[in-house]
């Protein structure tokens, strides 16, 4: 294991923000990309319900379906933050 510490510079034990950019930017893209997905039902129901007379069955199955979208997302998520710090344990 070595003695460096992720996130933090060598000799003065500051926090290294440049590397703390470079790990967060991907994460971020991650997460909007899991927000962006989880858009579409919630869009739908606005649409189908509000804007257009429809079948309250389908509309009421919209916020199931995005809360599995959530649920998955975060699942995702929670391993990239999980294997990307092995990874950086392992550097």
């Amino acid at each position: 294991m070595s003695s460096s510490r992720p996130f933090f510079t060598a000799p003065t034990g500051e926090f290294d923000t440049e590397q703390i950019l470079d790990e967060a930017r991907p994460l971020a893209k991650l997460i909007g990309a899991v927000v962006v997905v989880a858009l579409v039902p919630v869009c739908l129901q606005i649409l189908l319900f509000d804007i257009l007379p429809t079948d309250r069955v389908f509309v009421d199955i919209l916020p199931l379906v995005t809360q599995f979208i959530l649920a998955v997302g975060t699942g995702i998520v929670l391993m990239y933050v999980i294997v990307r710090s092995n990874q950086l344990m392992d550097e």
